[in-house]
């Protein structure tokens, strides 16, 4: 098995243990266990209840319990009746465990399709496996690990989709090549034309078609969990826009190419050869399609309402949520990215001696005189400030690219009979980056983040969710540049952040996996007053 991929399988492995260790510990509804939950034992009652978003996720959750209850997963002891029924708790999370597992492989195969580089698709993935939030999210029966993971697959699709037709565009060079190079001899030597060619570019187009539908499924599926799933839908689309922007600007004279080595190819480069069939599938015609069918099993439950007013249901939700004090957790958008207020999803006390409470009955004592269980949703602190950190470079670079791209090289008079040549543009990102990477990832990070800025509801850092694997992506790209760049200095330093975001993960994994803490423990871990 190649490194890459038996590295992905390693970390795949790491992250389903992380998952699914003591996943029925908790034996009560976490969180937003008590909506999903129920929302999806209704479902299976054949009973209809609105959730304020579109119902995907009840499905999901739904099958879970099918699943968990039909392989009578979990003992007696983990079973509630919370739901109206009784279930064992692991027949609600084992789902959301196993597909949050994949997430570090997603997030290594949109690196790697994204730069070609193994190095950095295995480095992003390993630092997906650290982060504290996507674990906490992936442990109980919740929806915002499917949101995500629906947005990533559309956009690693879509990668494979560019990639595919830069392919088929070679083949077809290739074989116009072949043919002219044949046609004068094509007569005298009864030469014939190559078959392999005009296989693979039939090859080429169906596996485009392919990967363009599957990649609306899954932009169509984000949007189907929650409403702020379009933001994967619409980052694409603006970097479909800003290639035609940027193809308009040269054939107006208006941007140059900064006076830099030339960068590894970028399959964002093929985004202009796209048709309007191709477009029209990915952005359109399938993601709409995939939402519309999300809502056929709900409104099958009962027929009072259509498909267009349940929009409007959902929009009046939104609407009706309070503000930022309706609820303790709440945190402003600007806040995400310093991670002020985390979210406590579960907390719970066990002195010795006592008895302990029914939600720890599966919970084995401690040795602690006072133990405290608490899990936090919250980002590995290390990780997720540096990640804020790279993609606001990112962005800085970005700008400072796009300002040098319109400007005319800068010419010193002659002196005598000196020449002094153009001044070329100053360097401001590393050799071998690719500017549509970088566009890339600023842009699906503000489209996943900044239209949170007008809204005045109630909203939590889970929020900030989709932004924040781009931020990952950014602090990776720094990372391997790092390890690459063969200056001990860049090395050394790239290989110490990268230790002190694993032992950070280590220190703070009690608050993902709610480990029993003492009081101190629980102290030292909470940095902010926010952290409560």
């Amino acid at each position: 098995m190649p490194w890459f991929s038996a590295g992905l399988v390693g970390l795949f492995a790491i992250a389903l243990l992380l998952r699914l260790w003591g996943l029925e510990r908790f034996n009560t509804l976490v969180f937003d266990e008590v909506y999903y939950a129920n929302f999806a034992v209704a479902f299976l009652n054949r009973q209809q209840e609105f959730g304020g978003h579109p119902p995907l996720s009840h499905y999901l959750i739904a099958f879970s319990i099918w699943i968990g209850e039909w392989l009578n997963l979990g003992d007696e002891a983990s079973r509630n009746t919370l739901t109206g029924v009784p279930l064992a708790t692991i027949s609600y999370r084992w789902l959301n465990a196993w597909v949050g597992a994949l997430y570090p492989v997603i997030v290594g195969a949109l690196a790697f399709q994204l730069t070609r580089r193994r190095s950095y698709g295995l480095l992003a993935a390993l630092l997906a496996t650290a982060d504290g939030m996507f674990l906490v999210e992936s442990r109980y029966a919740l929806n915002n690990i499917y949101l995500v993971l629906f947005g990533l697959l559309g956009h690693l699709f879509f990668l494979m989709a560019l990639h595919t037709l830069q392919q088929r565009l070679r083949a077809i060079a290739q074989l116009a090549a072949q043919t002219n190079a044949m046609s004068s001899t094509l007569l005298e030597n009864d030469a014939r034309l190559p078959t392999d060619l005009p296989k693979a570019i039939q090859r080429y187009t169906w596996q485009l078609w392919l990967w363009l539908v599957l990649a609306g499924v899954g932009f169509g599926g984000a949007i189907a969990i929650k409403w702020n799933g379009a933001g994967f839908w619409l980052g694409m689309l603006i970097l479909w826009a800003l290639a035609w922007g940027r193809r308009l600007l040269r054939y107006l004279g208006l941007e140059r190419e900064p006076n830099v080595a030339p960068p590894s190819v970028s399959p964002l480069v093929a985004l202009t050869r796209l048709h309007g069939g191709h477009l029209l599938i990915v952005f359109g015609v399938v993601p709409a399609i995939t939402y519309w069918l999300s809502w056929l099993p709900h409104m099958a439950l009962s027929p009072m309402n259509s498909f267009w007013q349940w929009q409007i249901q959902v929009l009046d939700y939104h609407q009706r949520v309070g503000g930022i004090e309706a609820h303790p957790y709440c945190s402003p958008w600007w806040s995400w990215l310093f991670m002020l207020r985390p979210i406590a999803y579960f907390y719970e006390t066990w002195q010795q001696g006592q008895s302990p409470p029914a939600v720890l009955a599966n919970v084995a004592p401690s040795h602690l005189p006072e133990a405290i269980y608490d899990v936090h949703a919250m980002g590995n602190p290390v990780l997720w400030w540096l990640s804020a950190v790279g993609i606001l470079a990112l962005v800085a670079i970005v700008g400072i690219r796009f300002w040098q791209s319109t400007r005319q090289p800068f010419e010193l008079p002659a002196l005598g009979d000196r020449t002094v040549p153009t001044m070329t543009r100053l360097r401001v990102a590393p050799q071998g980056w690719h500017l549509w990477t970088l566009l890339f990832l600023t842009v699906n990070w503000a489209t996943n983040w900044l239209p949170w800025v007008p809204v005045t509801r109630c909203t939590f850092l889970y929020h900030y969710m989709g932004a924040s694997v781009f931020a990952l992506l950014a602090i990776a790209l720094w990372l391997e540049w790092g390890l690459r760049s063969g200056r001990p200095v860049f090395v050394q330093l790239s290989l110490t952040v990268i230790l002190l975001i694993l032992l950070a993960f280590l220190f703070w994994l009690p608050f993902f996996l709610g480990l029993p803490l003492s009081p101190t423990g629980i102290q030292i871990r909470r940095w902010f007053d926010g952290w409560v």
